[in-house]
């Protein structure tokens, strides 16, 4: 079991030196590979072998109901891309140095995964329903495509839905607060400057004497007294 506590919704100071084994070995980052397969084999066994053409007209050998492999493919084409925007996201994860990008990360992962468990569990419902009630294919063609698509369907309930715990645990587990106080900077904040000392009222004051004020008064060079004879 991945340990998330400490740090920030499981992930540890940004800066830190790659480490490409470790970011293959950890569950999350396999979950999503294995999620991907998954999405893969199910639009792709659909796509290949789920459509006849009859009268120059394609139908769904799923008891002919188009609904049923066209949700088969969508889900699977968007489970397959989010699974590998997920791998691109557990990536920079560490590298994201803002507390609130890493709670928003966490929060869009819980959502989508918890969101995609309940669409493959209607998606297996649906195909499984169909699939019950479709005729034999022509010569038993794309009849193992089905079955895979609707066994991989059931399988991915599992991995989204343990995707979506390993976020449920990121997000209980939050900011560590011996953690967060040296994580991130608040940038409204100001930095404190303190300012000299100012004297008292006994210091000394320098003040520039006026000159309009009084006039400098010096005796005339060669001024004689004169006599009296």
């Amino acid at each position: 079991m991945m340990d998330f506590s400490g740090g920030a919704y499981g992930g540890g100071k940004a800066g830190g030196a790659f480490d490409p084994i470790g970011f293959v070995m950890r569950p999350t980052v396999i979950l999503r590979g294995v999620c991907l397969l998954f999405a893969i084999i199910v639009f792709g066994c659909i796509s290949s072998e789920g459509w006849r053409e009859e009268n120059g007209k394609e139908y769904c050998i799923i008891n002919r109901d188009t609904n049923a492999c066209n949700y088969g493919v969508g889900i699977g084409v968007i489970a397959f891309l989010a699974s590998i925007g997920f791998i691109v996201g557990e990536y920079f994860f560490e590298q994201m140095s803002s507390v609130k990008t890493r709670k928003h990360y966490v929060l869009g992962d819980l959502g989508f995964s918890a969101l995609w468990t309940f669409l493959y569990f209607i998606g297996f419902c649906y195909l499984t329903n169909a699939w019950g009630k479709a005729d034999d294919p022509p010569n038993g063609e794309g009849v193992n495509n089905v079955q895979a698509s609707i066994v991989f369907s059931f399988f991915s309930i599992f991995t989204w839905a343990a995707c979506a715990y390993f976020a449920y645990l990121r997000f209980k587990a939050g900011v560590d607060p011996s953690f967060s106080s040296t994580y991130e900077s608040d940038p409204n904040a100001t930095t404190q400057y303190s300012a000299y000392p100012v004297g008292g009222g006994d210091s000394e004051q320098f003040q520039q004497a006026p000159f309009g004020g009084q006039q400098q008064q010096q005796q005339p060079a060669g001024d004689f007294t004169a006599t009296t004879y």
